[in-house]
């Protein structure tokens, strides 16, 4: 039997609405999920919310199990955690992760779900999605016992990969962000917190930065950092905006790099060892780490999403990952 459920959709830039979709029953090789929780990408769902997705990459923006279309309407989202009500038996009752937009109930392929480990509370993981593009983030940049990096960028991506930076050997790391709100959570990660200005005497001085503050202040910050021949691996993925540098003193002279590094591709470094759910089933499997739950800095029941997203994309709801709770009866 069908089942009626809801779906948040952007209907055009700035304004979101929920609307009632029919789920079918699940086929052989699929599950019916029940949605738990939700997770708020501010990064990239805020510019798709927004309607800041540039028109040449409408195709390679579009996430798993989206319907519609750039800039709208569309039903958009990636972060979604939920319970097993129907599938294999092996599945039923199971908590799993799903790459799907925000929606009280959905059918994906048993190929779309990952098993959450029971020891990983279902709110933190919904950071699964994030956790993975910073795994894929360390592998393209490779840091080295004893480096001295900073991850310029507060934010769910820059928080996640701080923390992984943090379980290296000799590794110092800061987080840095304009925010000094974010010194208490930079604690909790277990790494070093600094302000931009707090860094004049650290110019030229760090073996990597990772840059994912969406700015190019912070792009420009994070090069200035840089020790000789070092790299800036920029997480950041900056919409319809663009982004001007100052190259005429450094860069050439100390053989600096700038590399990009997202999650649309498993880094190649292991491309050949590990497939997409391999490494989403290794982000799952980091989420036992409590550290993690300083992310989740607020929660919102789902029918109040389209009122929540404009103050999420505005900035006047701050938040690193804001959670999406789903009643029992949704």
């Amino acid at each position: 039997m069908s089942t009626d459920a809801r779906a948040f959709w952007v209907v055009e830039p700035g304004r979101g609405e929920i609307r009632p979709v029919t789920v079918p029953a699940p086929g052989s090789g699929e599950v019916l999920v029940r949605a738990l929780h939700s997770g708020v990408s501010r990064g990239t769902e805020t510019i798709v919310f927004r309607g800041a997705v540039p028109e040449d990459q409408y195709a390679v923006m579009r996430a798993p199990h989206q319907e519609g279309d750039f800039p709208g309407p569309v039903k958009y989202g990636y972060l979604g955690v939920g319970v097993v009500d129907e599938g294999p038996s092996a599945l039923l009752g199971r908590t799993v992760f799903c790459l799907h937009p925000h929606q009280t109930a959905y059918v994906v392929p048993v190929e779309s779900v990952v098993v959450v480990p029971d020891d990983v509370p279902a709110r933190r993981a919904v950071l699964a999605g994030t956790v993975e593009t910073a795994v894929n983030a360390l592998w393209d940049a490779a840091p080295r016992i004893g480096d001295r990096v900073a991850v310029v960028g507060a934010g769910m991506v820059g928080c996640c990969v701080a923390r992984l930076l943090a379980a290296i050997p000799g590794c110092r790391v800061t987080l840095v962000d304009v925010d000094p709100a974010r010194e208490p959570v930079a604690a909790r990660l277990g790494v070093a917190f600094a302000r931009p200005d707090d860094l004049a005497d650290a110019h030229g001085d760090h073996d990597l930065v990772v840059h994912t503050s969406a700015t190019g202040a912070g792009l420009q910050l994070s090069l200035d950092l840089l020790a000789p021949e070092a790299t800036v691996l920029d997480l950041s993925w900056y919409g319809d905006t663009r982004v001007g540098l100052s190259l005429g003193g450094s860069f050439h002279s100390s053989r600096l790099r700038i590399r990009a590094s997202q999650v649309g591709s498993v880094a190649a470094a292991r491309r050949s060892r590990y497939s997409y759910a391999e490494r989403l089933t290794l982000a799952v499997g980091l989420l036992r780490d409590p550290a993690f739950d300083a992310l989740l800095t607020g929660d919102s029941p789902f029918e109040e999403l389209p009122a929540l997203m404009p103050r999420l994309a505005d900035g006047t709801l701050p938040a690193i990952c804001h959670t999406i709770s789903y009643r029992p009866t949704d």
